[in-house]
């Protein structure tokens, strides 16, 4: 559920020029939500992402973050006092970003029943297994009609670049951008907080499962997710500056 809103070490001048222009300041890597201090963490220095088309291969197959098409992820959660559910479906479809191919994922939030948000996200993976987030067409119901968000963006449009949604070798301590749009304030962040577990959900419990923590330095709010090897993120919520939080009930193919 990125729209709410991976790199191996050797070998990847892509991913590593990420780190390496950052100025970041470690405030430890506890994942005791009173101890997590984002601003110390936040990729402060110049952001220049390369995009060579020849890096990236069609699918997507990272143990973090597969997406196969036709394969949907069927969350049920809340924001604030209201019940919500959230359905993320891999898409047949594909769009072109930076002459890269991409997968689109159409993510739908509802409440009551009804759809009251709407986001088409593009994402590609490079050949070290990172999944890169290379836009989203975000939606927003307006007088009983969608309309695009002002946080829609896409890489290489109006100074938008991409970020990085999971690593392909994700470590603990590793703290990357995930989107960078700056117009539409679309700044988010992830650090890496290590693996935790067990992990229960409605379709499993995990004995082993993937944590980061992810924020925008433009708003006051603090993110935990948590990732199955092998299916994806099966967990959100707001820690701090909200209160929202989603599981996975179903995955559908």
């Amino acid at each position: 559920m990125a729209s709410q809103h991976r790199r191996h070490r050797q070998g990847l001048v892509v991913a590593v020029s990420i780190l390496a222009c950052a100025s970041i300041v470690s405030a430890g890597t506890s994942a005791t939500p009173g101890s997590l201090q984002p601003p110390t963490w936040t990729l402060r220095r110049r952001y220049s992402p390369t995009i060579d088309p020849r890096n990236f291969v069609t699918g997507i197959d990272n143990r973090y973050f597969p997406l196969e098409p036709g394969t949907g992820f069927h969350y049920r959660g809340f924001k604030g006092a209201a019940a919500q559910t959230d359905d993320m479906i891999v898409t047949h479809e594909v769009k072109y970003v930076l002459r890269v191919r991409c997968t689109v994922v159409r993510d739908t939030v509802s409440e009551g029943g009804k759809p009251i948000e709407r986001t088409f996200d593009w994402y590609a993976q490079d050949k070290h297994g990172n999944v890169w987030y290379m836009g989203e067409d975000s939606l927003e119901l307006k007088n009983g009609h969608f309309v695009r968000a002002d946080d829609s963006w896409e890489a290489g449009v109006n100074g938008a670049k991409p970020g990085i949604i999971m690593e392909g070798n994700p470590r603990r301590g590793d703290v990357y951008r995930q989107e960078y749009y700056p117009p539409g304030g679309a700044l988010d962040q992830a650090r890496v907080l290590g693996v935790s577990g067990p992990v229960r959900v409605p379709v499993a419990t995990f004995k082993h499962a993937l944590v980061t923590v992810q924020w925008s330095p433009v708003e006051p709010q603090l993110e935990r997710k948590v990732y199955a090897a092998g299916l994806g993120e099966i967990t959100e919520e707001v820690i701090r500056g909200g209160h929202e939080g989603f599981r996975l009930v179903k995955v559908t193919h």
